[in-house]
């Protein structure tokens, strides 16, 4: 009885925090302005299908540029000293504590025609460059905010691989790229796909670093459904519609984390 009512508050907070917004996205979804019943705000998403697909793009290529620079970074970190470790982790956790919105400003001064990078280039007798306002300012601006999200899985996943398991690996003749395909990448792939989706699905939703870095002229999905709701013209079934696609979206991403995290239960076991 007594657990029952310790669960009270947290069944009540999740009702009034995840159940009911989630409830009213469903319903406006497959509402129209009247209150009726409909499929047309699902259909219309195909009137915003080359900026979804633009958005899943950027979002892909920023998350393989996060995998390929933090796996490394992990490994390094993982394989350090455990107070080389600590000051590591705290370094890549220092920009989190900044304002999120500070942080893609400053990139904003970095980038533009007359920002520090162009004034450093001109220095060399090159440029100036055109990097803000454009996709390439876009997937930087989510690689440098979205970075920590894949390297804190992979460290959290790394340290805890024995060191005599690749030891053994090298001791039977396995080059570097054997033990990194045939030992490591098996046994991270649960810090893989976590980061992955820590990284794609902000990614991939984001506004505030497209209309940012992107100056409005390359759209994202965010931005479509943010205008939805608070543009000139909202049209709050539509952005349900579509932010209701980006939820499906999320609850894929972790069904395959959640599998992936079960194949390593029982490889350990197994291991074990």
């Amino acid at each position: 009885m007594m657990g029952k009512r310790s669960a009270a508050p947290f069944i009540v907070w999740m009702a009034l925090f995840t159940i009911v917004p989630l409830a009213m996205v469903v319903w406006f979804a497959f509402t129209d302005a009247s209150g009726n019943w409909t499929f047309d705000n699902i259909l219309a998403i195909g009137d915003y299908a080359e900026t979804f697909l633009s958005s899943i793009a950027m979002g892909a290529v920023a998350t393989l540029i996060c995998l390929v620079l933090a796996y490394p970074l992990a490994y390094s970190i993982s394989r350090s000293s455990e107070r080389v470790q600590q000051t590591m982790v705290m370094i890549i956790m220092l920009p989190m504590w900044m304002n999120f919105l500070l942080r893609t400003y400053a990139w904003m001064s970095l980038l533009e025609n007359n920002g520090f990078i162009n004034q450093f280039l001109g220095l060399l007798g090159i440029g100036p460059l055109h990097m803000i306002n454009t996709k390439g300012a876009i997937v930087l601006g989510m690689v440098y905010n979205f970075l920590p999200f894949m390297v804190l899985p992979l460290y959290s996943v790394m340290v805890k691989i024995d060191a005599s398991v690749i030891e053994a690996a090298q001791d039977l003749g396995a080059s570097f790229w054997n033990v990194l395909r045939r030992v490591l990448l098996p046994l991270s792939m649960p810090g893989i796909v976590t980061g992955i989706t820590m990284v794609f699905v902000p990614a991939v939703s984001t506004f505030v670093i497209s209309k940012l870095l992107g100056g409005g002229k390359e759209m994202m999905i965010g931005d479509v459904i943010e205008m939805l709701f608070v543009g000139n013209a909202p049209n709050y079934n539509v952005g349900a519609a579509l932010s209701l696609i980006l939820m499906v979206l999320i609850l894929i991403c972790m069904g395959i984390t959640s599998l992936v995290d079960k194949d390593e239960e029982e490889i350990g076991g197994m291991m074990a």
